[in-house]
């Protein structure tokens, strides 16, 4: 494929992107193979979706959310294996738990040569390009072409990198500048290369999204959105700690977050990031108003965010139908993890807690996929790769723990699916501690353990271990942390038994860690 021409800087306009997917097409017989257009945001929780219920449905712009959730399916438990961005993409790509991977936290490189659903599909006739966010350190495989941000990357007039360029790591100036508000750019860049492809092979296409992360920027034409209005508050936004819930950890308060718009206002050259709306005042408040008034700016910033996604998945949408390709192509928007808005007083995510645990999901491929269905049963990201292999008509790699869930998309339900799922969180911290925990349809157990285990980026203060148990269907807001319980102690002790054997699945049993065979011996008595 022919690779975007590099200038100094390279301005996007949209409206040359139109004319140009708008050219009369000239008919060529479709691959067999679909197309896979993967659609990938950074935090764009469920909650701010629209489609899961909850009190922002009806404030948050999702027009082409609602487009694709009528003409495919959502899945409705849908779970991230360790909600952080990096590891998260990891797993995405591999199929594999962070142990295999070996992509833990913030910092690690999928390691060189290791196999990824790119690899295999280029092995099998795919046209492979990956164009948005990376965020895994190291210099992209298994892609046939890559435009990437470094790291975070930026917001406005972002800078990528390609081939040609490339430096590993998060922090780099070397690329090209885009001028413009960066989910625009990545869209336009995206249609731009799909116009390239070689019409008669199928294509995997990631478009990845920097949006919805901090600092939860957003273009001038919704500057204005909710700008008069007071949007509905969580129950559990006035949570301030164990006190109330019996958690048993501090978390990212919201107010975190208004010492970062202080330090933002005060240093605005030095500051890590900027953030829209600044200065916001909050001085004079007792701790009641200032939370609640940090919540408004959160949560009406993320939702402007997000806004801007729901704009650029109708611009892909439209040309997919333009390109005539629309009925063979598979498309998935869904977000690396989910995210608190306020939910237990935090933002930022991390945890098994629902809000953070959450993937929101929706794909959609007319020739298989009855439009309009919502799907319950238990599907984590490692199982995203496995999907698209079968669709492309591979049997599942055997590097893959994760396994396709295809037949229940197509209405055959798999009575040995999963009943339980398994999540690992190793970017320890003692406000946010490591931890790992199993949930099912309906209890929800987890050990802090409150190690770092020498991972990168982690905090080597460590804090005692401690348990949590949720009953989701009593208590779906995860309010009261009910390990204390007696009505639940034979519960609790199943759940631990299963925890034990979902460890052993997938072979992640901590055999490298003295100390942690030590807390494993007293937790599990």
């Amino acid at each position: 494929m022919k690779s975007i021409a590099k200038t100094k800087i390279f301005p996007l306009v949209f409206g040359l992107v139109v004319l140009v997917s708008c050219k009369p097409k000239i008919k060529s017989e479709e691959p067999s193979q679909p197309n896979i257009l993967f659609i990938l945001s950074d935090d764009h929780t469920s909650q701010a979706w629209g489609l899961y219920g909850g009190i922002l449905q009806d404030y948050v712009q999702n027009e082409n959310l609602e487009r694709l959730a009528r003409e495919g399916a959502v899945l409705n438990n849908a779970f991230c294996t360790n909600s952080i961005c990096t590891p998260s993409r990891g797993a995405i790509l591999t199929g594999q738990y962070s142990h295999v991977n070996q992509v833990y936290t913030l910092s690690e490189p999928l390691p060189k040569g290791h196999p990824n659903i790119a690899k295999t599909l280029s092995a099998n006739g795919y046209q492979t390009a990956i164009i948005g966010k990376w965020h895994l350190v190291g210099k992209p495989e298994g892609f046939d072409y890559f435009n990437v941000l470094p790291g975070q990357g930026l917001y406005w007039n972002p800078i990528m990198k390609t081939n040609e360029d490339w430096v590993d790591g998060h922090d780099s100036t070397q690329g090209t500048v885009h001028e413009g508000f960066s989910t625009d750019v990545i869209t336009d860049l995206t249609i731009s290369h799909l116009e390239q492809r070689d019409t008669e092979k199928p294509f995997l296409m990631f478009c990845n999204f920097k949006a919805t992360h901090e600092p939860f920027e957003y273009p001038k034409r919704f500057a204005h959105l909710y700008e008069n209005e007071e949007i509905p508050e969580p129950e559990s936004l006035l949570d301030f700690g164990k006190e109330t819930t019996g958690r048993t950890f501090g978390g990212q308060i919201l107010e975190r977050l208004a010492d970062r718009w202080e330090g933002a206002t005060k240093n605005p050259d030095v500051f890590w990031t900027q953030y829209p709306g600044l200065p916001y005042p909050l001085d004079g408040l007792d701790s009641i108003q200032k939370r609640k008034k940090i919540y408004q700016k959160l949560v009406k910033d993320f939702m402007r965010c997000g806004a801007a996604i729901d704009d650029n998945i109708g611009k892909l949408l439209d040309w997919l139908e333009e390109e005539g390709i629309a009925d063979n192509t598979i498309v998935v928007y869904t977000a690396d993890q989910g995210y608190f808005l306020g939910e237990h007083g935090f933002f930022d995510k991390r945890l098994i807690y629902e809000e953070s645990l959450r993937m929101p999901f929706v794909i959609r491929y007319p020739k298989k996929i009855k439009g309009g269905q919502r799907i319950d049963d238990i599907i984590l990201n490692i199982d995203f790769a496995p999907l698209l292999a079968d669709y492309a008509g591979i049997e599942k790699p055997t590097y893959m723990q994760g396994e396709s869930f295809r037949p229940i998309l197509e209405g055959e339900p798999q009575e040995n699916w999963r009943k339980q799922m398994y999540y690992r969180y190793w970017l320890h911290n003692p406000v946010r501690p490591a931890h790992f925990g199993i949930r099912n349809d309906r209890y929800k157990l987890a050990l802090f353990y409150g190690q770092d285990l020498g991972k990168k980026g982690t905090d080597p203060e460590s804090t005692a271990p401690q348990w949590e148990f949720y009953d989701l269907q009593e208590d779906p807001k995860e309010i009261r942390n009910a390990i204390t319980d007696k009505k639940y102690a034979a519960i609790i002790a199943n759940m631990k038994d299963e925890l034990l054997k979902e460890r052993a699945k997938y072979g992640d049993l901590d055999e490298d860690y003295p100390i942690m065979q030590d807390i494993l011996t007293t937790a599990f008595e």
